[in-house]
């Protein structure tokens, strides 16, 4: 098992936690980690480029010039795709690029990205984020103890004054257990976990 510091929020260690194998100490499945972020992205694209062929621009009903005798090249059409205004050639239509992944390659990938980060020392976990109230000025001196810039702040359900307030801290994202993702993950330089936060985790994907 890992065993990793737990900070407080004025970035003063305070005691120590192990982590589950299950979830934070499995083989890293280079593999799945990328198809998992691939999917992500791909399940984001609208997919609503669209161009017209020649088929469907308007005009050029009738040839340019007579087939032969002035010269030109033979045309048939100023819709042609080599004419100004013309059709495009194989125009982009709206398509789906998403694709599915089975879930026991998306939970296996999480946990791949999860285990990366603790194999480089980049998972801190933080006894308590507790605000009284929403200020950003609080969240960012509590990074600041901890000495950590870009970072994925994960969060337990209900802390909504902690994810309020980190709202417009640049390069720092919030998220929940039930919405942690890969992508995310890898993404940030670091990732900061609240005690609740890994013992959700652990309940739920180990």
């Amino acid at each position: 098992m890992a065993n990793v510091a737990v900070y407080n929020i004025e970035g003063k260690e305070v005691g120590t936690i192990d982590l589950n194998d299950a979830v934070f100490g499995v083989e890293v499945n280079e593999h799945l980690v990328h198809m998992a972020v691939v999917n992500q992205l791909a399940n984001r694209r609208q997919g609503t480029q669209k161009a017209r062929t020649r088929s469907e621009v308007s005009g050029g009903g009738r040839k340019p010039w007579r087939q032969k005798g002035t010269g030109h090249a033979r045309q048939g059409s100023t819709r042609a795709p080599q004419w100004t205004g013309g059709g495009v050639v194989f125009a982009p239509v709206p398509r789906d690029y998403s694709f599915k992944m089975n879930r026991k390659e998306k939970r296996a990938a999480l946990k791949s990205a999860l285990t990366a980060k603790v194999e480089e020392k980049k998972f801190i976990v933080i006894d308590e984020i507790k605000m009284d109230e929403i200020k950003t000025q609080k969240f960012a001196n509590i990074l600041k103890n901890l000495e950590v810039s870009k970072a994925l702040v994960v969060l337990e359900d209900g802390n909504t004054n902690a994810e309020i307030s980190a709202r417009n801290i640049a390069d720092v994202k919030t998220a929940r257990t039930n919405t942690i993702n890969v992508f995310d993950i890898l993404k940030y330089n670091t990732v900061i976990a609240t005690k609740a936060a890994v013992a959700s985790i652990e309940e739920v994907y180990a």
